[in-house]
């Protein structure tokens, strides 16, 4: 990291890389528990599953479709294709997450039968999601970089400042504390408190 990067690019960073820690660990988690022939604990899952959703999708993504993303596109529109893409995962990513929760729930109910099911769209999502990051990181985080000028990150940088993911390691607000309490366990050490893998 360049020593004054924005703290736009800081925070994007940062949630990036534990996001991605959390995404990696959910399929590790599932073929541990798959070899074992466990069940998982459902509701660690679930909060797992409602985290992706209240943290990247709510607070993290709109800044990037709403702040970041339209700022670029005014001052490099070669790069217009890969945020239109970006910006249609975003979209996508609501659904995405309900269709895995909806796996998930089908899992818990229905047994076994709906264990594969569940662990494809999994993966799936996972791989997705992080293809999604790499793009951000390599062709997106560079330009802004490069082209914004300091008013540019003045604003960014108050709308990100807000609302810091708590896997990132920033306080947790109180009405989050039991959920992020339920992720940091059911994550594997060394990023949760639960069992290396």
């Amino acid at each position: 990291m360049k020593p004054n990067s924005p703290l736009t690019l800081q925070v994007i960073r940062e949630e990036h890389r534990a996001l991605a820690a959390m995404l990696r660990s959910v399929p590790l988690l599932l073929a541990e528990l798959r070899r074992r022939q466990a069940r998982p604990d459902f509701a660690a899952l679930r909060a797992m599953l409602f985290y992706l959703d209240e943290f990247p999708e709510r607070l993290h993504h709109p800044k990037e479709s709403e702040l970041l993303f339209p700022k670029l596109r005014a001052r490099a529109p070669e790069i217009r294709s890969v945020l239109d893409r970006l910006d249609e995962d975003h979209q996508r990513g609501e659904r995405a997450i309900r269709d895995l929760e909806h796996a998930l729930l089908g899992f818990e109910l229905m047994g076994e039968s709906r264990r594969a099911a569940f662990e494809q769209m999994a993966e799936r999502y996972v791989h997705g999601y992080l293809q999604h990051m790499q793009i951000e990181e390599v062709q997106v985080l560079p330009l802004a970089q490069q082209m914004f000028a300091p008013d540019d990150w003045a604003e960014l940088d108050e709308a990100f400042a807000r609302n810091r993911d708590p896997l990132a390691g920033h306080a947790v607000d109180e009405p989050y504390r039991a959920l992020f309490q339920t992720v940091l366990n059911a994550l594997p050490a060394p990023l949760g408190l639960g069992p290396a893998l």
